[in-house]
């Protein structure tokens, strides 16, 4: 037998998390006051950043708009092509990779000052927090999940635990209260644990982690570190890794830094319940000719600009430790900038499909919500459903029929009967608010009965979703609605 010695070069792809990444993922599904908070943080951490002030506005229209105009165009091309005698090629995020070969034209942001009149009442913005289970009962709702698996995932998530762990349970104890294998269990579970956050739905750190680390695509080594050696790691005993996977030192330095950004509590953004006071994202407004456009929010967000000073200090021929002190955050600047932009673009584009969507929302009320999953909207924009499911996650719309979260637009489907074709989950409660509005007080309608009347409205459903519908609503049963004087 011969043997064959050949040099093979074989070329790839593949999306690693570096920290820009994982500070784009961050701004994309924080609220607007928290991306304020953090854009604050980031001016008294970053000398390189400057807000753009009232004073400097004023100063742009003394000495001319159309000057200054050009001049600043100029400068943020500067800056989004990285024209900084910077080196290019260090940390780029690979903006196609991460938004799933998203190709469409980026829209304007949209934005525009509102007038009073338009702003929401004080009162209209206070909201219970989301917490953990309502936002992956959520996105049940809206994937398209068979009524069987869906039974499955919502045993699952009952029994997830604030720290985003399946805890108190085993796939099998699971399996035998629902009569199902265990192994179509298990690849139930694996459908929840692709829901937002990721490593939802984990049985242990372990688990946890490797899903993360699958997700960003981190390589070989961070996984079998995360798989064998997170005892090892957690000791850092280094050497013992080393001596183990007989690789380099530096190797395993590096994968535990990848790993020390995962996150061991998916569930942590969600911790806490108390209300709290809301500012829209974004507005919908009806424009003259019967259309709705969507236009960002920008009161109160800080605009950030290169300070003109250390721009010019990199001119200097200087080699020192300043330099590359400046270059640095020079670096950190330019892609805190692109990312608020390219998050503010995706909040713009996500919405305008909803519009879209939506249209009969907006002209007619509730009741005619269309059924809408994230797969809808990501197929429309050309993003990952991942990426919609970020944006409309603690992300608020004020609209002419009032204020609502992004996700209140996403509806599983109930059937309807004759010309009414399907409804949304949203239409349907609004009609069952109704008829129990409309009830005789000492003859409450049952659930059954509520069943019927929406069958005579071609709205074909079961008693027991009528009932889950009901609860869901905070409306009590018949028997304890029932007025005897």
């Amino acid at each position: 037998m011969a043997l064959d010695l050949r040099l093979d070069l074989k070329m790839s792809q593949q999306l690693v998390m570096t920290p820009q990444l994982q500070q784009a993922i961050k701004l994309l599904q924080l609220s607007r006051m928290d991306l304020i908070d953090a854009v604050r943080d980031e001016l008294m951490e970053n000398p390189l950043l400057e807000e753009l002030t009232e004073i400097d506005a004023h100063a742009a229209r003394v000495e001319g708009a159309e000057e200054v105009a050009k001049r600043e165009k100029k400068e943020e091309a500067k800056e989004a092509t990285g024209d900084a005698e910077v080196d290019k090629t260090k940390d780029q995020i690979d903006w196609d990779s991460y938004f799933e070969n998203y190709t469409a034209p980026t829209p304007g942001t949209g934005t525009q000052r509102l007038r009073d009149d338009d702003l929401p009442g004080y009162e209209a913005t206070l909201t219970r927090a989301t917490t953990l289970f309502d936002h992956l009962l959520w996105q049940l709702q809206v994937s398209d999940f068979t009524e069987q698996e869906e039974r499955v995932a919502w045993a699952l998530i009952g029994n997830i635990d604030d720290d985003g762990y399946l805890k108190g349970v085993t796939l099998q104890q699971v399996a035998e209260e629902l009569d199902q294998d265990p192994e179509y269990v298990e690849e139930v579970l694996e459908m929840v644990q692709e829901f937002d956050p990721l490593g939802v739905g984990s049985r242990d750190l372990r688990e946890c982690l490797l899903i993360q680390a699958r997700h960003f695509e981190l390589g070989a080594i961070v996984e079998d570190i995360i798989g064998d050696h997170l005892d090892n790691l957690e000791k850092k005993n280094y050497g013992a890794i080393v001596r183990a996977m007989d690789i380099e030192l530096e190797e395993v330095i590096e994968a535990a830094k990848l790993i020390s950004q995962l996150e061991p509590r998916p569930g942590r953004p969600f911790v806490g319940d108390e209300p709290r006071y809301i500012t829209p994202d974004i507005y919908i407004r009806k424009t003259d000719d019967g259309g709705y456009k969507a236009f960002l929010n920008e009161d109160g967000m800080p605009r950030l600009r290169i300070s003109q000073f250390y721009r010019n200090a990199l001119k200097q021929e200087d080699t020192s430790e300043a330099k590359k002190y400046v270059t640095e955050k020079l670096n950190s600047a330019q892609w805190l900038i692109k990312s608020i932009q390219q998050r503010q673009r995706t909040i713009v584009k996500v919405t305008e499909s909803i519009i879209k969507f939506q249209r009969e929302f907006f002209d007619k009320g509730v009741e005619h919500l269309k059924p809408l999953i994230l797969r809808d909207v990501a197929e429309d924009i050309g993003m990952h459903e991942s990426t919609v499911s970020r944006v409309t996650t603690n992300k608020y719309v004020h609209t002419p029929r009032g204020i609502f979260e992004l996700k209140y637009f996403f509806n599983s489907s109930i059937q309807g009967t004759g010309s009414q074709g399907d409804l949304a989950s949203e239409a349907v409660k609004s009609k069952i608010r109704a008829l129990v509005a409309q009830e005789d007080p000492k003859r409450p309608h049952s659930d059954q009965k509520l069943v019927e009347l929406l069958k005579k409205d071609n709205v074909k459903i079961a008693r027991r979703t009528v009932a889950k519908y009901r609860e869901a609503m905070g409306i009590l049963p018949s028997s304890k609605r029932k007025c005897l004087f």
